[in-house]
């Protein structure tokens, strides 16, 4: 633990360790979203954890949306079949940029 600097009471400086410790849960909690976003994008998408990162953070810059809120929106699709047109087609798109990955042992496509 840090000590109190001069001049600040110890109240300013637990408001301050307060903040981070907020900081920090919301940074854990945001995680856990993207990657449960990412777990779907791979499993709908067939595509490697790498491509569903890369595949959610070119939707997010593609819409303009932030990727938390991104991730938010593909897990409620996940649970409710809806996203909004944009969101969908931007995915699509990227996915399909991306392309689904050949499994192991699969017959090859075409």
């Amino acid at each position: 633990m840090q000590p109190v600097p001069r001049g600040s009471s110890a109240a300013t400086r637990l408001r301050e360790l307060q903040a981070e410790v907020d900081q920090l849960r919301e940074a854990v909690s945001s995680h856990a979203v993207v990657d449960q976003a990412i777990g779907m994008v791979i499993a709908l998408g067939r595509v490697s954890p790498d491509v569903g990162w890369a595949v959610l953070k070119e939707v997010s810059q593609h819409t303009n949306v932030k990727l938390r809120s991104v991730a938010e929106l593909v897990l409620v699709w996940g649970r409710t079949g809806q996203l909004p047109e944009e969101i969908r087609t931007a995915l699509e798109d990227a996915v399909d940029r991306h392309g689904p990955v050949q499994l192991p042992g699969a017959p090859a496509a075409g």
